[in-house]
């Protein structure tokens, strides 16, 4: 057993646990406007918490390609009500998806349990507001910002970049007090890479896993599932599950996905079939 506290909560990180993906903007790529009134979004949560989610990720600011980014204030109001909403009705995980320190100050005060930040603390003033939380921290990868991540996106060796990368984030923690207990690490899959970058990453998972931290894997319905099998967004939920699973092979432990049910059971089955003796 490895057990992970998330505030209020712990997760057994020796098995597999799905993260619940809960776009609380009017411009996310594959449901943005679904769920930003308070009643939608306390809906798809018990739905997704009914269905076996273990962390719900609220996200106020969309980053995909191309996306515009949004005030202090705009990512506030759209997080901070459903994170307390949540955690008052239902009894799971809250992470939330935000680069900001004020984002990350006032949903720990509401009962957050994980930072899942896709600029790794590197916005002005969240390294610090991380620390004070002393809560566990997602560190992604991103090649550039949100409105040019995916302009020709280039590296020497994708998998030894990112993870440099990540290390360095990792470094800059430990310089401030957070335990490397604490840290997650996601490659950023789709966040300023090829298909061929993405494939690579996932091949080599275990590269991640052997930094000394968990691994968490966001590719749910992404650009390189469509370009992989040449399918529109709404028809990549196999295509999404074919990786996950390769990606638990390989070490991964929290994947965050909009399908919540089937991820649930696939990786309950493959995780049994792991520990069977």
């Amino acid at each position: 057993m490895s057990l992970m506290p998330f505030g209020d909560k712990s997760l057994d990180l020796s098995l597999p646990h799905v993260m619940g993906i809960l776009n609380v903007t009017p411009d996310s790529f594959s449901d943005g406007g679904a769920f930003n009134s308070l009643d939608a979004a306390l809906r798809q949560s018990e739905k997704m918490v009914q269905e076996g989610a273990s962390i719900v990720d609220v996200g106020g600011e969309s980053t995909r390609p191309g996306a515009a980014p949004v005030s202090i204030q705009q990512e506030l109001d759209r997080v901070l009500p459903i994170v307390e909403a949540i955690k008052q009705r239902f009894d799971v995980i809250v992470s939330v998806d935000s680069s900001t320190a004020e984002v990350i100050q006032g949903a720990a005060h509401l009962g957050m349990g994980l930072i899942n930040d896709v600029r790794a603390l590197e916005r002005e003033g969240a390294l610090q507001a991380a620390a004070k939380t002393s809560l566990p921290i997602c560190l992604m990868h991103m090649k550039g910002m949100p409105q040019t991540m995916q302009d020709r996106p280039d590296y020497v060796s994708v998998v030894d970049d990112v993870a440099s990368y990540l290390m360095s984030r990792v470094a800059e923690c430990e310089s401030i007090g957070i335990s490397r207990s604490r840290l997650i690490l996601d490659p950023g899959i789709g966040f300023g890479k090829t298909l061929a970058h993405n494939l690579l990453l996932l091949k080599h998972i275990e590269v991640f896993k052997e930094m000394g931290a968990e691994v968490l894997i966001g590719l749910s319905r992404k650009t390189m599932i469509g370009e992989a099998l040449g399918l529109p967004v709404e028809e990549r939920l196999y295509g999404t599950m074919g990786a996950n699973a390769s990606a638990y092979l390989k070490g991964a432990r929290i994947f965050r996905v909009h399908d919540v049910k089937p991820h649930v059971e696939m990786l309950a089955l493959m995780s049994r079939i792991e520990r069977e003796i």
